[in-house]
This record gives C-alpha cells, structure tokens and sequence, in this order.
C-alpha cells in the first residue's frame, strides 16, 4: 500500500427514509367501489357454462366478450382468465364481487342470475 492511503474505505451511511406507517395511513381515501367488491362470492359453475354455450362461445371468446363489455360500459380493457373461467365452471370457484360483475356482463345477464344457491 502506499503511505498515506487509508486502510479502510469510508463508511457510507445506511439511514434510509422511515417507510410510512400502515396503522396511520387512511383505508378510505380512494377506493370508488367499495369494499363490498372485494368479497368473495360463488357463482353456479353450471349456470355460467350453460350461458357460455348458449352464446355458442369457448372460454377464450367469453374472455373477449367480457373484455368487450367493459370496454363499452367504463372505457378500462379488465377481463378474467380463461384459466379462472374454467375453475368457475368446474370446481366452483370462488370469487370477488367486482369479477362476478365482469362475468355478468360478459354474459349479458343480472349477476344474480350466476350466483350458486344460498349465495344471496
């Protein structure tokens, strides 16, 4: 080493910026649907197949519809998975209000309508 240079290097400094606290933040600031569409509802698997081939549609064009209907009804490209419309129709899948009303209108129908029994 040569005379005069340091041996260890400057320590650098490891303060960060606090991450805001969780606890303090404010739930109710921007949530325009609610929290009523984030609960879990299951819909009839066999009432949304038969609504599916009674448009004559495979999953992946109930997935467009879908698509479609949300475009037309609020101008946002949201849609399910084919992969979830499959767990709908087959295994009674589970899930959130705000994708029942995807499906809904994809179907053309009242979300009621695909609701499995004891549901409402």
């Amino acid at each position: 080493m040569a005379p005069g240079t340091p041996t260890n290097p400057p320590k650098r400094s490891a303060r960060r910026t606090p991450s805001p606290d969780k606890s303090s933040r404010t739930d109710k600031t921007i949530d325009p649907v609610g929290d009523e569409s984030l609960r879990l509802v299951r819909p009839d698997g066999l009432s949304v197949r038969r609504r599916r081939h009674d448009h004559g549609w495979s999953p992946r064009a109930l997935v467009a519809a879908i698509e479609l209907a949300s475009l037309k009804a609020s101008g946002l490209r949201r849609t399910l998975t084919p992969n979830l419309i499959k767990a709908i129709e087959e295994q009674q899948e589970s899930i959130r209000y705000d994708q029942l009303l995807l499906l809904a209108d994809g179907l053309g129908c009242d979300p009621v309508d695909l609701l499995a029994e004891g549901e409402f």
